[in-house]
């Protein structure tokens, strides 16, 4: 199963939305929101929340794909996250994850037994290509118990 896969399977908000899973590797993770007219807003294009959760779902791709060798000793958290709506977004969107630091540098901190925290940063672009959305969510690996 894929990383998209799975998160379709288990995060029901990211079925609710109709997501679609089309990059998730550890370097990024690209997910599009299809133009669904039960998701506008009062302007006719997708509304704020169901941006929101587009790109945080991006983020937790690129985290399981990431860090998915780490689940048997910790587990991924959103931290916090924030966003900013840069143009009007109609029609398709697509957020493209990409990890704020560099992998290994986070496993070194969990292996040192502390609970690393890294941002993932991603964009929402329309079909034409303009940037609609900025968005960054800070996650952590929490160690297992």
């Amino acid at each position: 199963m894929s990383v998209g896969e799975m998160l379709a399977a288990t995060v029901p908000m990211a079925r609710t939305l109709n997501l679609e899973f089309l990059e998730t590797t550890s370097e990024r993770a690209v997910v599009r929101l299809p133009d669904q007219a039960d998701y506008h807003n009062h302007v006719g294009g997708p509304h704020a929340g169901a941006m929101f959760t587009l790109a945080e779902s991006a983020s937790g791709a690129i985290v399981l794909a990431a860090f998915g060798d780490q689940l048997g000793r910790a587990v991924p958290l959103a931290v916090k996250a924030e966003i900013g709506y840069k143009k009007l977004a109609m029609g398709v969107v697509t957020a493209t994850a990409t990890l704020g630091r560099p992998a290994a540098e986070v496993v070194a901190e969990l292996d040192a037994g502390e609970r690393p925290e890294f941002p993932v940063r991603i964009e929402i672009t329309r079909e034409d290509g303009a940037v609609t959305g900025e968005m960054t969510v800070v996650w952590t690996l929490r160690p297992n118990a």
